[in-house]
């Protein structure tokens, strides 16, 4: 056992025959995890430097955008999560009939839910971010509308791909959805470079790139759940009809975590409409700071889904006690990676910031935003996300959800006003209060593990 497995192993140990997951199978699972969270924010980071040649105002505008077009890719996370709780749950239990009708009402409910959200912003988008954003400069509004127009006819296939990433990652074979977004991401970076630097089409030049990838890495996605014979598969009569007690069981988890995610997103567009307030400038910052903040975060991403894999499963088999071991386990793990990850994410950002082309000012923000934003994620974002991904793969969604929408809508909406507005202090405020959030849904998180009783909850 090396110096790190003795470090973040919690004792006394579970006997080995109850370890489903030994130490080299979970590294298995976070390195293909991380590498295509890496990609994800590598290409965002991509998106923005080359957006910036084409103006600050776009930038601003794309990232405005950027608020809103999130709040709907996490109500398709969420059903994929929902999804992936239960699957999890059903492989644990060894029931693989269950678990392929629950892989393939994913499907069902992401594919409805998105379509009529595609066709929901097409019609109404552009007067929605007038509306939001009225103050707005011109430049920057049109910039936004276009990006959203377009981006929003991905909604189908961004949901699908989800759907399907989710499946794959629930059995633990992270490395087929590393190779999907490898693919995607290097369509989506080609094409931006071309939209932007061929055919200087500004915002059109990254949004078309991003809905082609999206198409490309969905139907990938569902070939190979269609075809995936040694694991789960997803079965076309389970997909085209509705199967209403399996679909309640989904969105059971998936309702509280879409609640829980729409608010916190929706809580983002209402501090975004904040920002718009300052000037171009400090939109910028903002917008390329949450590019780095993402790539900072993307190591508790990881192993957020880590979390819903080992502890669904270990649910599904009945075995609390392994659960509980696990969260421990895992816990301690992304306190070691987040601090180790931080560092080098702060080392690199002075390093990459003269790739933009930004003014003085906003470069010295995006510096402080980040430096603030990078301390706390490695220090407490490990106890207020992937901790919080094990209590709801265990059952307990209804606590995670109430937890951040105090943490998140009340407190941090809250914050950033008094912050940001009243004491001056800019988007520099909205980072600090982002990390009190932080601080806040950490503390409640904790408690609810040391309590015990996030194991009363059942799914399956």
């Amino acid at each position: 056992m090396n110096i790190l497995e003795k470090a973040i192993t919690p004792m006394p140990a579970i006997a080995k025959e109850r370890q489903l997951f030994t130490g080299a199978a979970l590294k298995a699972m976070i390195i293909p995890l991380l590498i295509e969270q890496l990609l994800q924010m590598v290409v965002g980071l991509a998106d923005t430097m080359m957006v910036s040649y084409a103006g600050e105002a776009v930038v601003a505008g794309v990232g405005l955008d950027t608020m809103v077009y999130t709040i709907f890719i996490y109500l398709f996370t969420a059903i994929s999560a929902g999804g992936a709780v239960v699957v999890s749950q059903y492989i644990g239990s060894k029931d693989r009939e269950n678990a392929d009708l629950a892989a393939s009402q994913i499907f069902h409910l992401s594919g409805v839910l998105s379509l009529a959200c595609m066709v929901l912003m097409l019609l109404f988008g552009s007067a929605l971010l007038q509306a939001m954003y009225p103050s707005t400069e011109s430049a920057t509004m049109e910039a936004c509308k276009t990006y959203m127009w377009i981006v929003s006819i991905s909604f189908p296939a961004n949901a699908l791909y989800n759907a399907g990433a989710a499946i794959f990652r629930s059995m633990g074979k992270t490395r087929v959805t590393m190779w999907v977004s490898l693919l995607s991401n290097i369509i989506n970076v080609i094409g931006n470079a071309i939209g932007i630097f061929v055919l200087h089409a500004g915002a059109k030049g990254v949004a078309w790139p991003t809905t082609i990838s999206w198409y490309v890495a969905a139907i990938i996605m569902i070939v190979l759940c269609m075809k995936n014979e040694d694991g789960v598969t997803v079965r076309l009569k389970y997909i085209i009809a509705l199967k209403i007690d399996m679909a309640k069981r989904i969105l059971g988890v998936a309702i509280p975590n879409s609640v829980e995610n729409t608010l916190f997103q929706a809580s983002k567009v209402v501090l975004g409409m904040l920002v718009a307030t300052f000037g171009t400038s400090q939109i910028a910052a903002n917008t390329t700071g949450q590019t780095f903040w993402s790539l900072a975060a993307c190591m508790g991403i990881s192993m957020g889904t880590v979390f819903i894999t080992v502890v669904g499963q270990c649910i599904g088999a009945n075995d609390e006690e392994a659960a509980e071991w696990y969260i421990k386990k895992l816990t301690r793990l992304s306190l070691v990676l987040a601090i180790g990850w931080n560092i080098i994410v702060m080392a690199l950002t002075p390093v990459l910031l003269p790739l933009y082309d930004l003014s003085s000012e906003t470069k010295h923000l995006i510096l402080i935003i980040v430096a603030i934003h990078n301390l706390f994620s490695a220090l407490v974002q490990p106890f207020s996300g992937p901790l919080s991904s094990g209590l709801r793969a265990a059952g307990d969604v209804k606590f995670t959800m109430w937890a951040s929408i105090f943490a998140t809508v009340v407190c941090r909406t809250i914050l950033s006003f008094i912050l940001a507005k009243w004491m001056g202090l800019g988007v520099i405020g909205i980072a600090l209060a982002m990390v009190l959030d932080w601080c806040i849904k950490a503390a409640l998180d904790i408690w609810r593990f040391r309590s015990g009783k996030w194991k009363n909850k059942k799914i399956i």
